[in-house]
């Protein structure tokens, strides 16, 4: 056994000395001290050699150990390595070659945040829904018929029916009224799908924020007032607003919110179709039929909702004339946010 000791640091320190860089030094460590090395299995023989001869024996391996041990470590520095990183002739403390920059939100992230804290400021709360929607909850609660057009193959994302990607947030609206009782004052955000060709101010996929107020006695102008200062705190007081009559299934009476298109100055362009307006929100006194779904008792609540485009929002905020920039993940656009 001492003579297979003897072996073991003699072949140790020659190959020891041999060593042409950091890794072969580590193979070499890993061959003689590693769990599976040939000083741990000699250390686990040692078990056979009879009482009296263990403790001469047991001293010498552990000085072999030791010596061993601080051989290895002298070496290593040798090679320029510390705490496991081989540093050779390279400085890792300058700063690399890249240009290494921070992230940050996304030009409709920040806008959905700017949202949410507008209005939890005026006391609404977030909820969120399905994508993935039944007909119910995304047409016929929400008293949307089934001749009517967004109902077609053509205008829905059908998965397979009843199935499909929401249209719209106000799928939220009913699942939030069917669980919950009036007082309420609630936004939804998320995304949602419809089928229409993309160009300047169209996708087929898109950012929408619902939301919507139930309690006794809300009126028309408890609207106007909430969009009236959402709109200020969103584009700034000198922001032109204007409300039109609109007709909605499930709002009436009913309304479309336009604001001035800033990259014109309301003087039209190609954002704006030329109108010297973009279209941001649909809204209206919730229908009673929609009330009757979620178990309103209609005589009894009253209630607002109103539906925003996101992306529209945020091409007014930031003056972004086409809406595909938001999704072409060109860095050279999304580093300007």
């Amino acid at each position: 056994m001492e003579k297979r000791l003897n072996k073991i640091e003699e072949e140790a320190l020659r190959e020891i000395e041999a060593a042409k860089s950091g890794e072969e030094l580590e193979a070499i460590r890993t061959r003689y001290m590693g769990r599976k090395g040939y000083f741990t299995e000699f250390l686990k023989s040692m078990k056979d050699l009879p009482q009296d001869q263990r403790p001469v024996l047991g001293a010498k391996a552990n000085a072999l150990k030791a010596k061993l041990t601080k051989l290895f470590e002298s070496k290593i520095k040798t090679f320029g390595k510390k705490e496991g990183i081989l540093e050779s002739s390279v400085d890792i403390t300058m700063p690399g070659a890249e240009d290494m920059r921070l992230g940050h939100k996304h030009p409709i992230t920040k806008i959905i945040s700017r949202i949410n804290e507008i209005f939890i400021g005026l006391g609404f709360k977030i909820a969120e829904g399905p994508e993935i929607e039944t007909e119910y909850y995304n047409f016929e609660a929400l008293n949307i018929p089934l001749e009517h057009p967004s109902r077609d193959v053509f205008d829905t994302f059908y998965i397979k029916r009843p199935m499909l990607l929401r249209s719209q947030t106000s799928t939220v609206q009913i699942r939030v009224m069917e669980n919950e009782k009036p007082p309420l004052q609630v936004i939804a955000p998320g995304k949602v799908y419809r089928p229409d060709a993309v160009d300047a101010s169209h996708s087929f996929m898109f950012h929408q924020v619902e939301g919507f107020m139930v309690d006794k006695e809300i009126k028309f102008s408890d609207l106007k007032g909430t969009l009236s200062l959402f709109a200020r705190q969103m584009f700034g007081e000198d922001a032109k607003i204007r409300f039109r009559p609109h007709f909605f299934p499930f709002t009436e009476p009913s309304a479309e919110v336009d604001v001035s298109c800033i990259m014109c100055g309301g003087k039209g362009c190609r954002v704006c179709s030329y109108k010297g307006w973009l279209e941001i929100l649909g809204a209206g006194m919730i229908n009673p039929k929609v009330f009757e779904a979620v178990g309103y008792n209609p005589e009894k609540w009253t209630g607002y909702a109103f539906g925003m485009g996101v992306e529209r929002i945020a091409m007014l905020k930031y003056g972004i004339n086409d809406i595909r920039l938001f999704f072409e993940n060109d860095l050279r656009f999304l580093r300007q946010f």
